[in-house]
């Protein structure tokens, strides 16, 4: 019987409060999945800022088998992620934002779906949260999945929801993915689409008092690069 979950977060300039958050998360996790035994891989993505030796020291005394990974450059959200899911040999994997944006309850979810069978389960936002963000941030989310619905032709178009989770299958895919940054996950599942592996979406809710970034221009060009390249694989 599978055993054993590693939970991987990359990291990058953390909001305060960041270790708090992480313990608390853990500790529930660990409770909600026994027997499941929980390890958490953070990556440390060049941050300059957010992450001291205290903070790690933390984590590690209150995490058993805690596993820290700075990278010392910054390479963006997918290399990070890679990096992580590289060192995890779980039977299952799940990566998040480092905030765990998402209840509990959401992870957990997640969680069963693979023990229930599935390779690949990939966390899709509820239509609160549409309620809860930025207009500006609306309208990109939006605005991608109709990119991915229209040229992708995917079968789940909710490709950046921070919550997504698979087994050592969806590992090998996801471990196939070259984008850098945030597209990565779009990438996964329009690589993972193409695979026999079975992949199923769960509706996922976030945690009261989540704060969002602002969307930064210059990334969405940069990414716009990113999705054009997805788009001519999807072509051959």
């Amino acid at each position: 019987m599978p055993n054993s979950l590693d939970i991987v977060l990359p990291c990058y300039r953390p909001p305060q409060g960041w270790v708090d958050r992480i313990l608390l998360t853990m500790t529930a996790l660990s409770d909600r999945l026994a027997p499941l035994s929980l390890k958490l891989i953070l990556v440390n993505d060049g941050s300059p800022t957010g992450v001291e030796p205290g903070d790690t020291g933390r984590l590690a005394a209150g995490l058993p088998g805690f596993e820290y990974l700075p990278l010392a450059v910054n390479g963006g959200k997918g290399a990070a992620l890679r990096a992580g899911v590289a060192r995890s040999k779980a039977d299952f994997c799940v990566f998040t934002d480092i905030d765990f944006p998402y209840e509990v309850d959401s992870i957990v979810e997640v969680v069963q779906t693979l023990l229930a069978g599935q390779d690949i389960a990939i966390g899709i936002k509820d239509q609160t949260y549409y309620e809860q963000t930025p207009r500006m941030r609306r309208r990109v989310s939006r605005f991608l999945r109709w990119l991915a619905r229209t040229f992708l032709r995917i079968s789940i178009t909710d490709t950046q929801c921070g919550l997504k989770g698979f087994n050592a299958k969806g590992r090998d895919i996801f471990l196939q993915t070259t984008i850098s940054r945030y597209l990565a996950d779009l990438e996964f599942i329009f690589l993972a689409d193409r695979s026999p592996l079975a992949m199923q979406a769960v509706e996922v809710h976030l945690r009261e008092g989540v704060q969002f970034s602002k969307v930064n221009i210059r990334i969405l060009l940069t990414e716009g690069g990113n999705f054009f390249r997805v788009w001519l694989r999807s072509l051959f």
